[in-house]
């Protein structure tokens, strides 16, 4: 089954790469069509991100309050000599604390994802504005058809 699948695949992607190099207009419109919907995936991407960055800096802030809760009553409880609550609360500041040291790395890494998404866009950007041999080669063609459509349209007394 997978065998059928994959060669209906190569047999529809051969059809296709045909189609557009005999129809150089289609195969621009594709390729623009294509970094459009790059451009819209990697800005959905970015909001998320921002979102998600939202979420983990807010959640960092509530989590250093209680930090600084918890600091202050380890410290209350070691000054009016409570050994056993101040153990406790000593124990339980640590976990606030790795929790936070965790909160950090993932926030991290969302600025790291973040970045490669700026960096994929601005990839695409430049794309857009820097058009490739084949771009060019594309137009040409484009201009040499609609060049001889003109002329047909002429002999034709159409124009």
């Amino acid at each position: 089954m997978s065998s059928w699948l994959e060669q209906l695949e190569r047999e529809l992607d051969a059809r296709l790469s045909a189609f557009l190099r005999n129809n150089p207009v289609q195969d621009h419109l594709f390729s623009e069509q294509h970094l459009k919907d790059r451009a819209t995936a990697l800005q959905r991407q970015r909001q998320q991100l921002q979102g998600e960055a939202k979420q983990q800096r807010q959640q960092l802030l509530r989590l250093a309050e209680d930090v600084r809760a918890w600091r202050s009553r380890v410290e209350r409880a070691k000054a009016a000599g409570a050994a056993d609550l101040a153990g406790r609360a000593e124990l339980h500041l640590t976990s606030l604390m790795k929790q936070g040291r965790a909160l950090w790395a993932d926030l991290e890494d969302l600025g790291r994802r973040f970045n490669e998404v700026e960096r994929q866009l601005q990839e695409l950007h430049q794309q857009k504005q820097t058009p490739s041999p084949s771009t060019l080669e594309k137009d040409w063609a484009l201009f040499e058809a609609e060049q001889e459509l003109e002329q047909m349209r002429r002999d034709a007394g159409l124009s």
